[in-house]
């Protein structure tokens, strides 16, 4: 079982920036991959960013140039850097791990951001 808990949301100005943090603890040494995910009200949850093993990430399209995830070496820790936000990116957040010994992901229970324009 993985635990994570997600903070540093809140409501900024579009053109701002925030950093995202998930706390992870419980058996993170069977972490492959985590990511941060987020849904818009009325809209289906979407992916953001995620990162491996390998510290290889992926972006979408939407927020490429503006968002670097990163994480801490023991996936103790993984964070989510968004600049020039826009009100296209409010949402709730969700971080999202995946391990070796489960095939479900695990979920925290998400913060919000909200982009004023």
């Amino acid at each position: 079982q993985v635990h994570l808990v997600e903070s540093g949301g809140g409501l900024v100005q579009a053109g701002g920036s925030l950093r995202l943090s998930c706390a992870a603890s419980g058996s993170t040494f069977s972490i492959h991959t985590m990511g941060w995910f987020r849904q818009a009200p009325g809209k289906q949850r979407e992916v953001v960013a995620t990162i491996s093993s390998g510290r290889s990430t992926n972006y979408a399209d939407s927020v490429k140039g503006r968002c670097t995830i990163s994480r801490d070496a023991a996936w103790n820790a993984v964070y989510l850097q968004i600049n020039n936000l826009k009100p296209e990116d409010t949402g709730l957040y969700y971080c999202n791990a995946l391990t070796y010994g489960s095939v479900e992901p695990f979920w925290g229970q998400g913060t919000q951001v909200t982009v004023s324009s």
